[in-house]
């Protein structure tokens, strides 16, 4: 490998989708100004926390760079990294509680059914995420003397690069980070602006079991392993199995006329008088899938990870990040977003002023309300799901991919009643469609699990999956009282997503294929499931609302009742999400579609309670907590499509009234769901609260005292970190720019008018395989650019209380003008 980034060469890339389509007019603020608004995360000092430092990834291998000048530390994660082995998910005395549950709750004796779930309807914890360990580079001590003012570490979202930069006396050092997809490695490229003054030295180590060593390759090797059984609360306290195994190898190049690499203590190295470092970090498991066992897996970590290293080694680094760059920009350069104040108020100011740290932005937004930051945080959204998600990969966890402890909050496990779903909201609207997959892997594995829990559990066909899961998709009810543990609903609510995906996409192949098995065993389940309650109604018992409780009419507190509004709501969804895709497939006729379609007219409707709200249960329960995190009752309004203000208007009124009872605090998961909700309500301001809501900088000194909010590297914040409020933000920016169904496109239905008064999106994604394209000024729509690359598609345009259909062909751009009237077209390049 050669240093030889910078040799003329001029790479010529294909056109990114974001550049298909131009507005006819410049627009001040558009994307004229791209480079004088750069998309970066920056800060003027080393991190002092974890939340400080940047996180890069490829969806596999992730790290958290800190950029500290005598030491540098990279904490690293890769994402099969679990505790335990494959479990057996059934209870053979399940089906018997349930019926004892059933018949408490029909006795209305709903604290005492409370109690019996609690002790004979929960299970086992899920098991636990592991980290993988430190890359440590301590340098000389001349170091510690850096030149503050010199001082730069940035995460530049255009590159998906961590960079770090400094001075000491006149030289100055750089650091440049990433994670490589094509080549499964994460790179650093050290140098400096004078040769032979690059000394440090480098070293691997973890907090897992391991050992480590150096070998005659420049290279040191560790190898560890996970627990087999979780830390307490154990399973069993007897033993532990053996489990997964892992590996991770550091590769040293280096450059100069005087450089050398020496080992140290035989498990560092040290490299001296260098004029340029290459590190490539590899590193692999022994996980060979949710139903092998550990003990039994066939891989060798060490082999995988040095055969990675291997290939890699042949190419230079100009080669590695040239690949990097093009494999990730042809994901994040999909979608470009540009929002500006109003010109004739006042003019924006600059965000690129490399003085200016992200945290102080956002310790200032509350004032300034800078848009430049809001760009920033939506496409930070995209990025993080690009870095932790990728075909192949496991899907993201509660904190994506990155975890600096051995026992994470809340495991980092996928949790199943809002955390893993929201995850995945912004893959479809905001084009990275490829980073669900992980998700419709995973569900396969539930559904082999699953189908055993229904059998044996419910005595019921299909499959069934509850609220808390991890890399043995664990499919029985967590562990604990019935309130968080015993939820049945998550894996109906997870086949929402497939049909979505088909929805967007229009991927006729992906629906026959993984789609709608997983569809009918899921609705096989739920009609199962289901029994007639004595209103005739069809209804779900015993049934919660997630992790919330309620007043029972004794005065007793209680979770378990019957046919809670979002049990049914989500089964309206599945049903709906089943005989769609049988259409489109042709079985229509088949046994299964016509008792969904018997079933959907006995379930339950949606009800209002006495003061105007959204009933959460289906009687009309007292509420202890009405400022409760979770808004599960308002599923059917976002995600889900069964309440919208054109057909239900009155059910809107009374969601929007239940926001309002809710309030505006909550975790950041909670703030960010709010905010899509408003933006389906069409409510603009309240939308734009929410999203001003969650610029409030989070002390991790104090994190006690905080409810949501975001760190200085913008991970949102429960707190502690949670990774799903960052993808909940860029959905509900996508959603109040553009709303759709197969057959509608609403344009701009909750742009802040006089917030973001001129603005551009390109490239978010509607139903119906449509890319859409707006621009607006002062407030009002300006231009809207559409294409589809597949499928000839008829859209009602909607914009205003004006409405017009139009026809568009595959492979043809149309721009259409403030009265959606199309004034050009052209052809897809």
């Amino acid at each position: 490998m050669e240093d030889d980034t910078d040799e003329g060469w001029v790479r010529v890339r294909r056109p990114m989708e974001k550049d298909i389509w131009s507005p006819s007019f410049k627009m001040a603020g558009s994307e004229n100004d791209e480079a004088a608004r750069p998309l970066r995360i920056t800060s003027n000092a080393p991190a002092r926390h974890w939340t400080d430092a940047v996180p890069i990834g490829n969806g596999r291998l992730g790290a958290m760079v800190w950029g500290g000048v005598a030491v540098e530390t990279l904490n690293l994660n890769e994402d099969t990294l679990w505790t335990g082995t494959p479990g057996d998910y059934t209870d053979p005395n399940a089906s018997q509680a349930v019926e004892e549950v059933r018949k408490l709750v029909d006795d209305g004796n709903y604290s005492e059914a409370t109690s019996v779930a609690d002790t004979k309807l929960s299970g086992n914890p899920s098991d636990v995420y592991q980290l993988l360990g430190d890359l440590t580079l301590e340098f000389d001590h001349s170091n510690a003397a850096y030149m503050e003012s010199t001082y730069l570490r940035q995460l530049d979202l255009d590159t998906a690069v961590a960079l770090v930069k400094y001075t000491v006396g006149d030289v100055e050092f750089t650091r440049e980070h990433f994670a490589s997809n094509p080549d499964q490695v994460i790179v650093t490229k050290i140098s400096s602006s004078k040769p032979g003054v690059l000394s440090f030295t480098a070293s691997l180590d973890s907090k897992m079991d391991h050992h480590s060593y150096t070998n005659d390759n420049n290279q040191i090797v560790m190898e560890g392993s996970c627990r087999g059984i979780r830390i307490p609360p154990r399973v069993s306290s007897e033993g532990d199995s053996k489990g997964i195994q892992f590996s991770a190898v550091l590769d040293i190049q280096i450059g100069g006329t005087g450089a050398l690499i020496r080992e140290l203590e035989g498990a560092k190295l040290r490299v001296e008088s260098s004029d340029w470092v290459v590190l490539l970090l590899s590193a692999s498991s022994s996980f060979s899938g949710s139903f092998t066992k550990p003990e039994d897996s066939l891989k060798n970590p060490t082999t995988d990870a040095l055969n990675v290293l291997n290939s890699v080694r042949k190419l230079s680094y100009s080669d590695i990040y040239a690949r990097h760059l093009d494999d990730y920009q042809n994901l994040f350069h999909r979608v470009f977003l540009q929002l500006s104040r109003s010109t004739k108020t006042m003019s924006d100011k600059v965000a690129a002023d490399p003085n200016v740290s992200t945290s102080a932005r956002v310790q200032s937004f509350q004032t300034d309300e800078d848009p430049a930051l809001v760009e920033l945080m939506f496409q930070y959204g995209r990025y993080l799901l690009i870095s932790c998600s990728r075909p192949g990969t496991q899907p993201a966890n509660l904190q994506g991919i990155w975890n600096k402890d051995v026992e994470p909050p809340w495991d980092g496990a996928p949790h199943l009643n809002i955390n893993l779903q929201m995850n995945y909201w912004p893959s479809l609207p905001c084009n990275l469609s490829e980073c669900q997959e992980p998700l419709f892997d995973y569900m396969n594995s539930l559904s082999i699990n699953g189908t055993k829990t229904a059998k044996v559990n419910y005595e019921a066909k299909g499959w069934v999956t509850h609220q808390v899961s991890d890399i043995w998709a664990k499919t029985s009810p967590d562990r604990g009282q019935a309130v968080w543990a015993f939820w049945p609903m998550g894996g109906a609510w997870l086949c929402t997503h497939l049909w979505e995906q088909y929805a967007f996409t229009l991927d006729k192949k992906f629906l026959a294929n993984k789609a709608y098995p997983l569809l009918e065993g899921c609705a096989s389940f739920l009609l199962d499931w289901l029994i007639k309650g004595p209103d005739g109604f069809l209804e779900t018992n015993p049934s919660t609302s997630p992790e919330h409780s309620f007043i029972a009419p004794d005065g007793k507190s209680a979770s378990v009742s019957y046919s809670t509004t979002m049990d049914i709501a989500i089964i309206q969804e599945v049903f709906s999400c089943i005989v769609s895709a049988a259409e489109v497939l042709g079985k229509s006729g088949d046994g299964l579609i016509k008792r969904v379609l018997n079933a959907q007219t006995k379930l339950p409707p949606t009800r209002i309670a006495r003061d105007g709200s959204i009933m959460e249960w289906a009687k009309d329960f007292r509420n202890p907590d009405v400022h409760h995190r979770h808004v599960s009752h308002l599923y059917g309004l976002f995600p889900g499509h069964t309440i919208t203000p054109e057909k239900n208007p009155d059910l809107c009124k009374a969601a929007d009234y239940t926001l309002y009872k809710r309030g505006e605090d909550g975790p950041g998961w909670s703030t960010t769901w709010k905010a899509a909700l408003r933006a389906r309500l069409h409510d603009t301001d309240h939308a734009y609260r929410m999203i001003k809501h969650l610029f409030n900088l989070v002390d991790p000194d104090h994190e006690a005292s905080f409810e949501g909010g975001v760190y200085s590297n913008l991970f949102t914040a429960h707190p502690p970190f949670q990774i799903d409020a960052n993808f909940g933000f860029s959905a509900a920016i996508a959603e109040m720019l553009v709303q759709s169904t197969l057959k509608d496109l609403y344009l701009l239905p909750a742009l802040p008018r006089d917030k973001w008064a001129n603005g551009c999106v390109k490239g978010l994604k509607a139903r119906g395989g449509l890319t859409v394209n707006i621009c607006w000024t002062e407030g009002d729509l300006k231009e809207v650019g559409l294409w589809s690359k597949d499928s000839n598609s008829v859209k009602r345009l909607h914009y205003r209380g004006k409405t017009i259909t139009a026809s568009i062909l595959p492979r043809k751009v149309y721009t259409f003008n403030s009265k959606l009237k199309c004034v050009r077209t052209s052809f897809l390049p």
